[in-house]
């Protein structure tokens, strides 16, 4: 396969539509393109984790309760899942420029209305709507890396792209709880507007112009992309709503699972066996792209997942509001600033295995450095592991990508874009998922054991009672049989407690043995040239 093909597949982008070599530089113009889709990206996974942080608040806002606020982050992500791996079909039937822009301008309008959504009905609508715009944002930032810039230059604009996919969720539950504690939860939905805007100018000049191909509507993989839809949403909400309903003991749960395991099966036989496949699944035979996929999906499930659980220790154990908790954060997001950068300059004397390898084992220490957390792991204590976890993160992706695209052709990068964004994206759902059931079941474990240790039989478990007797007595509490009601209460909470936190440890453990997994598998991968492309690649 060679690095520019000499002639366009029919399920190639209308922004490949070219087939001369790119030039040795890419021109000032298609810098500005790709940072502005750079932008979009950014913006777009900001908002899976901006909300994370104020849902609560937002809960009261729309008057609904904490089981059903989920579907608030949820809706965000069935639509940005669905619509990913069917980008670059739109983007040929309604051009490239075109489809880029108009989405651009969809999506920060759909997330100003969320602010004014006064029940849950609208609110899952409008965020559903935002997701389904802010999805195409995403692949389409890395398809014009792949397709504006030469081989030489792709790893820089591919460390662009791993700024926006790492920078962003570690980012986002700061900005969400810094204007949510200071300014209302609503101006979260307005933090999208400028940028879009500026993205949208600079894209509109920058683009060349195509015409729409409407005549590939009626070639279009309808059977394929009605079974994506409806396998993916079931599957994102069993995985989102799953953990909460007690998984298979819920009617509703198994309902949904056997319907996307129903369709999802029909999708893949489908797309393996019509000529114009909506999703090119072809391409995870090329031994980097399908392995450089399986690491992405390992990875994906430790950047969704380090950005869930470490908020959710510092809610429910340490009880942070949502700025405090943003704060913490932010040691994860800022000092990607600085070396990001320079993970290119890294891969031009280094092979690029050897450099994602050392990243995910950086990243992996870092979970690993939580797994022996106590009541007193709070935000400053997370201070070393989140900076060793930032270093590992900013070593990671830009690596993982030139690996993962080094043997795509220009006319196959937008349908690789689409298909190794999906799955990373659906391995940080699922990873979130298996994890929230991981900390359940763990809590619910460490409870019972440290549960048969206090009992009423033991002599410091009844001095304890005593002791917390008295005290509520002597702080207001006349009755006695009450004050050993609260003493008893109060020593069953603190059981819960530490409870809780061994769980977050064991889940910290899990997170870093699936990257341990990830950076063995990255070994498997062919050694590609210091430019990007790869050895193996005819």
């Amino acid at each position: 396969m060679s690095n520019t093909a000499s002639t366009v597949s029919p399920g190639s982008s209308d922004a490949l539509a070219s087939a001369a070599p790119l030039p040795e530089k890419a021109s000032a113009t298609a810098w500005i393109a790709v940072s502005a889709g750079m932008v979009g990206a950014f913006m777009a996974i900001l908002n899976i984790q901006i909300t994370n942080a104020s849902l609560l608040d937002i809960e009261g806002g729309i008057g609904t309760g904490v089981d059903n606020g989920a579907w608030i982050s949820t809706s965000y992500l069935i639509g940005e899942i669905v619509v990913i791996p069917l980008t670059d079909y739109l983007s040929r039937v309604f051009s490239f420029r075109r489809y880029i822009l108009v989405n651009t301008i969809l999506f920060p309008i759909f997330s100003a209305a969320c602010a004014f959504a006064h029940d849950l009905g609208t609110m899952i609508l409008l965020r559903g709507l935002q997701g389904f715009a802010g999805g195409v944002l995403i692949p389409m930032a890395f398809t014009m890396v792949l397709t504006k810039l030469p081989k030489s230059q792709q790893p820089f604009g591919l460390a662009l792209f791993a700024l926006s996919v790492t920078f962003a969720p570690a980012i986002g539950p700061t900005i969400g709880g810094y204007l949510t504690e200071n300014y209302g939860w609503q101006t979260i939905f307005f933090v999208n507007t400028p940028p879009s805007i500026a993205m949208a100018v600079a894209l509109y000049f920058t683009l060349e112009k195509k015409p729409m191909q409407l005549s590939l509507l009626k070639e279009g993989d309808w059977a394929g992309i009605v079974t994506m839809a409806i396998g993916l949403a079931a599957l994102q909400t069993v995985l989102e709503e799953g953990n909460k309903d007690d998984w298979f003991q819920s009617p509703f749960i198994v309902k949904l699972a056997i319907m996307a395991a129903v369709f999802l099966t029909a999708f893949v036989a489908i797309e393996l066996t019509v000529a114009k496949p909506v999703v090119q699944l072809r391409l995870l035979k090329q031994r980097n792209f399908g392995v450089g996929v399986v690491v992405n999906v390992l990875v994906g499930v430790a950047l969704f997942g380090t950005v869930y659980i470490l908020p959710q220790y510092l809610g429910q154990v340490q009880r942070y509001n949502a700025e405090q908790i943003g704060f913490v954060l932010a040691w994860t997001g800022l000092p990607q600033l600085l070396i990001i950068p320079l993970v290119p300059l890294l891969m031009k004397r280094f092979d690029a295995r050897y450099i994602g390898f050392v990243g995910i084992s950086i990243f992996a220490a870092s979970c690993f450095l939580n797994i022996t957390l106590s009541l007193d792991s709070a935000g400053d204590q997370f201070f070393v592991p989140n900076i060793v976890r930032a270093i590992g993160q900013a070593l990671v992706l830009t690596p993982i990508t030139v690996i993962t695209t080094a043997s795509i052709a220009p006319s196959e990068a937008a349908a690789a874009s689409g298909l190794s964004n999906m799955l990373r994206n659906l391995g940080g759902a699922v990873g979130t998922a298996v994890l929230g059931t991981v900390l359940t079941k763990r809590e619910q474990f460490h409870s019972n054991i440290i549960g048969q240790s206090v009992t009423v039989y033991r002599e410091e478990v009844r001095d304890r009672i005593d002791h917390l007797t008295q005290y509520f007595t002597a702080h207001g509490v006349t009755d006695i049989a009450l004050a050993q009601q609260k003493a008893i209460a109060a020593i069953g909470a603190t059981v819960h407690r530490q409870a809780l936190i061994l769980g977050f440890s064991d889940t910290f453990a899990v997170i870093g043995s699936v990257l341990a997994l990830a950076a063995i598998v990255l070994l498997f991968t062919r050694k590609v040239q210091a430019g990007g492309a790869g050895v193996g690649a005819h």
